[in-house]
């Protein structure tokens, strides 16, 4: 069995997390197109990616 319904959400959350600190990363020498295609990721991830995007600097 997978374990319980929080331990799953846990796992999500932290892998959610590693995605946004790697695109974080690229983000420093990513090209202008880069930049746009991590701001969609970031989109499709998180309810809260606007925001996200907007912190990050990220024009899009």
């Amino acid at each position: 069995m997978a374990g319980s319904e929080r331990q799953r959400e846990l796992r999500r959350r932290r892998k959610r997390k590693a995605q946004f600190d790697k695109w974080k990363k690229r983000l420093e020498k990513a090209s202008k197109n880069e930049k746009l295609l991590i701001a969609t990721k970031l989109r499709r991830t998180s309810p809260g990616a606007e925001a996200m995007i907007k912190q990050l600097g990220i024009g899009g």
